[in-house]
This record gives structure tokens, C-alpha cells and sequence, in this order.
């Protein structure tokens, strides 16, 4: 199991080079008055900035050329996404469980990367590497991520109808698996949070959005036209970046015999 779950930074790393290079392609052909992703600026100028900066860090972290200040960036990205445009939104609307999904999404890979930043070791003595804000920043990191699958999975049963219509025709029990993704997502947050069995709750919610990933939105992005829909491509990586992230919490947490002991 660490080896599949020492995998998470590298798939967690893929998953932000392609939101990175989707902003760049949706706002070279004009398609950058909505978001590229849900959590992007829909501003055209605002949407090259972000996606060269979220392709940069996502080659940063695979290529392991200064991790941990990339991991800490795009952190922060992620956080200012959250309260500059995520919260008002969610003010707008807030009994919206799509917009309130997207917030978390954000509020997750935030604190995804924040939590690697933790593992890497630091750099030269600074104020990024080393200072006391970030570093209370980056310790937030695994509630923030607990927080964000606690919520995930509430809402995941004020939707059971749409969250069983998404399971594909031949697997059988949709509504079953609707109740039982919603309560995997509860517990994980829960095992999360208090550290109790983090290890094995956090590798448990990665395998599950990889399955996500393979089973329901490869198939999609795969056939037509749905190939051709940026928030398609945006959905199936962030169930690719979530399982990246899931294995980066739990890798933190270390292997089992010390997962009650981060790292």
C-alpha cells in the first residue's frame, strides 16, 4: 500500500499541470468568460497568469525541482481562490450544493498542497521555507482537507438521485453505492481529522476517487462530444487530483505502524 500511496504527489502534481494547461487552451480560443476549471478566474488576462502558474507548479513538484516553495505557492493560489472568489459566490447562492462543492474542491487542493509542502524538506532559511505564518498554514493543512471531505459527503446525500444516475449503467445497486461513497467520504474526513487509522482512511478515499476517475470519467472525456467539453476534462481531473491528494494526506500520516504520528 506505500508504494501506491507514495505515488499521490506525482498524480496529484499531473492533475495541476492539466487544470494549468486547460486555462491556457480554453483562454486562447476565447472560451475564458466562464471558469476553465471551477475554481478559475474567468478573466482572460487572469486565466493565462493562473494557468502558467498552475502548469509551473504542477512540473515543479513532478520534476522535484524547488517542491516545496511550488507546494506552498500553489497552496496559497488555492486559498485566495477560495475567499476572493468561492466564498462570495457562495454567499450568492448559498443553499447551492454545486457551488458549495466547488468551494471545498478548492479549499481540498489547497490544503493538498500545503501538506506536501510539509513533507519535502525545506530549503534555504526564508521567509516562504521557513516562516512562522506558513508554517501554521501548512499544519492546517490536514484539517482543512478532512473539513472539505466531511462536507463532500454530507452533500453527497442531499443528492443521492443525481449522485446514483452518475454511477454507470452496468455496475449494479446504484443508490447503494450513492449512500456508501457518502459515507466513505464522512469517514475519511472523520479518521482524518482526529488521526485515528489516517493512514488507512486517507489511502481508502484515494482509491476510491481513482475508481471515480477510471470507471466514470474517462469513459466520458473519451467519447464524443463530451471530449470536447472543458468542464468534462475539468471534472475527471479533479477526481485525478483529489486521489493525488487523498495519498498525500495519508502519506503525511505516514505508514501504518506510525500512522498516528505525522511525519
Amino acid at each position: 500500500m506505500e508504494r501506491i500511496v507514495s505515488s499521490g504527489r506525482l498524480i496529484f502534481a499531473v492533475a495541476i499541470a492539466e487544470f494549468g494547461v486547460e486555462h491556457l487552451v480554453c483562454a486562447r480560443f476565447g472560451q475564458a468568460s466562464m471558469p476553465v476549471i471551477p475554481f478559475g478566474p474567468g478573466n482572460p488576462i487572469l486565466a493565462y497568469l493562473t494557468g502558467l502558474a498552475l502548469l509551473a507548479g504542477g512540473v515543479c513538484i513532478a520534476a522535484n525541482r524547488r517542491a516545496r516553495p511550488a507546494a506552498i505557492l500553489l497552496g496559497m493560489l488555492f486559498l485566495l481562490c477560495v475567499l476572493l472568489i468561492e466564498i462570495p459566490r457562495n454567499f450568492a447562492r448559498p443553499l447551492s450544493v454545486g457551488a458549495r462543492t466547488t468551494l471545498f474542491e478548492s479549499l481540498a487542493m489547497g490544503a493538498s498542497a500545503l501538506i506536501l509542502a510539509g513533507t519535502l524538506p525545506a530549503g534555504k532559511a526564508g521567509l516562504l521555507e521557513r516562516g512562522r505564518a506558513v508554517q501554521r498554514l501548512i499544519g492546517l493543512g490536514p484539517l482543512l482537507f478532512a473539513i472539505s471531505s466531511v462536507v463532500f459527503g454530507i452533500d453527497h446525500f442531499l443528492v443521492l438521485d443525481l449522485i446514483a444516475g452518475l454511477v454507470p449503467s452496468w455496475i449494479p445497486g446504484h443508490m447503494f453505492w450513492a449512500y456508501f461513497t457518502g459515507a466513505a467520504l464522512i469517514a475519511a474526513g472523520v479518521s482524518i481529522a482526529t488521526g485515528r487509522m489516517a493512514y488507512w482512511g486517507a489511502a481508502a478515499l484515494g482509491i476510491m476517487f481513482l475508481l471515480w476517475f477510471v470507471l466514470l470519467h474517462a469513459p466520458r472525456i473519451m467519447s464524443y462530444p463530451r471530449s470536447h467539453d472543458p468542464d468534462e476534462w475539468s471534472s475527471a481531473f479533479i477526481a485525478l487530483g483529489m486521489c493525488g491528494a487523498s495519498w498525500i494526506c495519508a502519506w503525511h500520516y505516514g505508514p501504518p505502524r506510525n500512522a498516528d504520528k505525522p511525519r
